[in-house]
């Protein structure tokens, strides 16, 4: 008998999906009924696709799975989250007649649609085609989309425009036959801004650039992961040319492709497993590079990454002069075609008909010339997109949720958006940085591990039904404060979630110190205050795994 890991690698080995393209077609000319159970279970990840799930999320299904729905959820790669007007509007065409009008923007700056039925998938693979965009390599055991500073390129304080360095990675390994069968997902960030706001640290490879006396380099850090077992990402001792950083993402793809011992878990595949079980270190990491390249790369001990908040919302100058760019807040990253369409027609009326995703799941019009962003403002208004928001709609993340994911716990989106709501009616006044993201489950989709307030989809058992419920993690971050937040024992039914939230903010603002951000109020108190403060009341702490069942791996956005 076979086990799960043991069955995709051989899979793997005896296909290709990149080059069984005709057979896809075939496939889906057949319809979901007859596809093959490899197909629907493995291939089609490599074309950027996915089992829909019915709605009932992990608790529809059995073994830690939910059950599927007849149709497909489709992730569109925007490296670099680089759009231009017209591709945005074949996407929202594609989601108008194909996804029932809705488009999700994720944190990995992709543009995901649902409700996709497999007879249609090569007709909707093919207009994507024809407007210069593809799905390849968006889901799978490949290297994911590659992500970077929306604002490259038009940032002034930025030190270089990586992007071309992103979109040249993103040829060298999407595509590649080399590279098509990794251990699990391959995560890259590539970027040149200061913010660091691809957040290289829970990225497997992450390549940042320094200005080192006036010279401009980049940095190199690896292993970085959320889900059940977050790992922060390690800085190797590296100070990059130019020339030198495709080389280096190379080889450490093809370290990651050799590890043999990733391949025997799928719990247990990603790059950080080689720190986290398998004794792996930066200076071991930094030898088997050098013995890859056939060289050693200078040298160089760098200070930790800035403190940061990394929002791209509002209306902002860009380093071109004359000209801004305008950033919009959208709650949860759900969008709908028609909103997507109009963002194409504003960019092309106000901007130079281009449109970039954040990571933040927003999107941003830039070069709007500065007489002009009023009306460009007003123009997003209009359509539901606000160039501004509370810190609770600017820093709210959520992932899929069990509306579409199998393997999710909770609802997440429309329960984000009301727990947005409530917060801003509640304290209107609250002006402070927030990071509140919202995950359906413990795999951490939604970054819940890396926010101010993170919270994790579990069930209550209320009566006879079990019930929407969320854990609390607190304390979390990237950037020179990095954490991973602590679980503080603490969870409740998602009805209370505001309530919960209210009280310890409403501390926060009481106890704070002059000029002390979340992360270092939470730090300085116990679990047992936060916790405390969270209920209203003294409570025992619940155990985090106290929920239905583990899924035994992620699917991420």
């Amino acid at each position: 008998m076979e086990t799960k890991a043991q069955r995709i690698e051989r899979l793997k080995r005896e296909k290709n999906p990149w080059e069984a393209l005709d057979e896809l077609r075939r496939v889906a000319a057949e319809g979901i009924e007859k596809i093959p159970a490899e197909w629907m279970g493995t291939y089609l990840r490599w074309w950027g696709v996915y089992p829909q799930g019915d709605g009932a999320g992990v608790l529809g299904g059995k073994g830690g799975e939910g059950k599927s729905a007849p149709y497909l959820m489709l992730r569109i790669r925007l490296t670099n989250g680089l759009l231009q007007a017209h591709q945005l509007r074949t996407i929202a065409e594609v989601a108008r007649e194909h996804a029932r009008g809705i488009a999700d923007i994720t944190v990995r700056q992709n543009i995901q649609l649902h409700w996709i039925a497999l007879e249609s998938l090569p007709r909707v693979l093919e207009s994507l085609w024809c407007a210069g965009l593809t799905t390849m390599g968006s889901c799978g055991d490949d290297t994911r989309n590659i992500t970077g500073c929306p604002l490259a390129g038009l940032d002034g304080d930025e030190i270089v425009d990586a992007s071309p360095l992103a979109l040249d990675a993103t040829r060298m390994l999407v595509g590649n036959r080399d590279f098509y069968n990794l251990p699990r997902k391959f995560k890259v960030s590539i970027s040149g801004c200061r913010a660091w706001c691809s957040y290289p640290e829970i990225n497997d490879v992450a390549v940042n650039a320094v200005q080192i006396n006036g010279d401009i380099g980049y940095s190199i850090r690896v292993g970085g992961g959320l889900s059940a077992d977050p790992h922060l990402a390690v800085k190797l001792p590296f100070l990059l040319r130019h020339h030198e950083v495709l080389p280096v993402v190379k080889a450490a793809a093809e370290i990651y492709r050799d590890a043999e011992v990733l391949r025997e878990h799928r719990d247990r595949a990603r790059l950080k497993h080689l720190f986290l079980r398998h004794g792996w270190t930066a200076d071991r990491f930094a030898s088997e590079i050098e013995q890859r390249l056939g060289y050693a790369p200078e040298r160089h001990e760098f200070d930790s990454s800035p403190d940061t908040y990394r929002d791209h919302v509002g209306i902002h100058p860009q380093k071109q002069p004359g000209l801004s760019y305008a950033g919009v807040s959208i709650v949860s990253g759900r969008t709908s075609a028609q909103q997507l369409a109009a963002v194409a027609s504003i960019a092309e009326r106000f901007g130079s008909g281009e449109v970039r995703t954040t990571n933040m799941q927003n999107l941003l019009i830039p070069n709007v010339r500065n007489e002009r962003t009023a009306e460009a403002a007003q123009a997003l208004a209009e359509i539901g997109l606000p160039t501004s928001g509370s810190p609770f709609a600017r820093g709210a993340i959520a992932c899929t949720g069990a509306q579409f994911c199998r393997l999710a716990i909770t609802e997440t989106k429309s329960f984000t958006r009301w727990l947005v709501t409530e917060l801003e009616e509640r304290m209107p006044g609250f002006a402070q940085h927030l990071k509140l993201n919202v995950t359906g489950c413990p795999n951490s989709c939604g970054q819940h591990w890396i926010a101010d307030i993170g919270i994790e989809g579990k069930k209550i058992k209320v009566g006879t039904q079990l019930v929407d419920a969320y854990y609390f993690c607190v304390g979390g971050g990237v950037g020179k404060h990095q954490a991973i937040a602590r679980p503080i024992g603490y969870r409740c039914l998602a009805a209370d979630v505001p309530d919960a939230i209210e009280r310890l903010l409403d501390r926060y603002l009481l106890l704070r110190d002059e000029d002390e951000d979340l992360r270092r109020f939470f730090a300085r108190h116990s679990d047992e205050e936060l916790r405390y403060w969270l209920a209203g009341v003294p409570v025992e702490t619940a155990l985090r795994d106290a929920s239905p069942g583990r899924p035994p791996h992620e699917i991420d956005i």
